[in-house]
């Protein structure tokens, strides 16, 4: 069975035996991190999150990349910086799929492997010197549908907005929305669920085509992420809706402005501080002779108005 261990948002892992750290020559030791897109706001969260942890470690040169949501690239990638002796990689997966030739890739070349946020191998064992860091993704689908039927009385329809339909997190909290529908909310019917690929500007167009399609009758807008939850808001805004409850997932600033002014009834906090720097201790510390679990657990929290000062 993988070792698996939970982490608070505030905690951290030790790093004893990573202050041994470094090359016989005295240079600095290289990790690399790929992320799919510089372009998703969440996503440069996360990046941040492990730059920083990384900031004050001298002994530690930091190399960023971006696959630009391209499965080939995101290879070419990592097979360049592990050919400029890398000695851990940190990687988003732009597919989780298609990881395979990058395990194998890390794993010839006997490089730490740590991949963030999206989980390739679901319930599976972990292979040797490979970790994960990032959270239960079917929770976020719960927690946001509990809360969405709550704020429905158990009865309605509603629309689910969803990710890149290759990726974990798209595929689990739609799953959660649905599995909580079915064993909760009997009442609530979903009209439709399409893919806005995490875009603002697709969530915002799919709303406006489900607005125009079952007008008056729509109560309420699942979305996988904030950015297509903000799509939706704008729609809703445009067409004068007050009466549509908008729930995202993320809490990125945006949203939690959009949760203190009411228009969106809440969010559910992805912890991108915790996955970013627990995926970069992991790595620090394996580089440095520790040991670490093989899968890190980040907790998903509900934010809603009632309790969003505490996530400011």
């Amino acid at each position: 069975m993988k070792r698996v261990i939970v982490i608070l948002a505030a905690s951290v892992l030790a790093v004893t035996g990573a202050f041994a750290l470094g090359t016989k020559d005295g240079s600095k030791v290289k990790v690399g991190y790929v992320c799919n897109n510089f372009n998703d706001t969440f996503q440069t969260y996360v990046m941040d999150a492990a730059k920083t942890f990384y900031a004050d470690k001298a002994n530690i040169e930091f190399i960023l990349q971006d696959a630009q949501e391209d499965v080939i690239r995101q290879q070419d990638l990592v097979n360049t910086l592990i050919s400029q002796g890398v000695k851990a990689l940190i990687v988003v997966p732009v597919n989780t799929g298609a990881m395979d030739p990058i395990i194998k890739a890390a794993a010839d070349a006997k490089v730490i492997l740590v991949f963030v946020n999206r989980n390739p191998f679901g319930t599976k064992a972990l292979p040797p010197n490979v970790y994960y860091v990032g959270s239960q993704e079917i929770i976020a689908g719960q927690l946001q549908m509990e809360a969405m039927g709550k704020a429905m009385g158990g009865k309605g329809n509603v629309c689910i907005l969803m990710g890149k339909l290759d990726n974990e997190g798209a595929v689990k909290r739609t799953e959660g929305n649905e599995e909580t529908i079915k064993a909760k909310f009997p009442g609530i019917k979903v009209l439709a669920k399409e893919t806005g690929n995490w875009q603002r500007d697709q969530g915002m167009s799919l709303t406006e085509n489900w607005l125009t399609a079952y007008g008056k009758t729509l109560n309420g807008i699942l979305a996988n992420n904030d950015e297509m939850a903000l799509g939706a808001v704008e729609a809703l805004k445009a067409a004068g809706r007050t009466d549509v409850f908008v729930m995202g997932v993320d809490a990125i600033p945006d949203a939690k402005v959009a949760v203190g002014n009411g228009s969106l009834a809440a969010t559910v906090l992805q912890d991108a501080v915790g996955q970013g720097q627990g995926a970069a201790e992991v790595a620090y510390k394996v580089l440095g002779g520790g040991t670490a679990p093989s899968v890190t657990w980040v907790p998903f929290v509900l934010v809603t108005k009632e309790n969003l000062a505490k996530y400011k």
